[in-house]
């Protein structure tokens, strides 16, 4: 099964969505949005932005 990207909504009513793997494994979670259209064009940015994404790693 491919990535899904999963909305859903938190216990003060904002909207998340969090980036799920194939195996079930959660590897991202978004900010809270105030609308669920928000939260779509917050999904639609990272599909659009995260292939070209510079690694920033503080550890180096």
């Amino acid at each position: 099964m491919a990535s899904r990207f999963v909305i859903s909504r938190d216990a003060a009513g904002a909207y998340r969505f969090r980036l799920v793997l194939g195996n079930g494994q959660t590897i991202a979670v978004s900010e809270a949005f105030t609308s669920r259209a928000a939260c779509v064009n917050g999904i639609e940015s990272v599909r659009r932005t995260a292939p070209e994404a510079a690694l920033d790693d503080s550890e180096l």
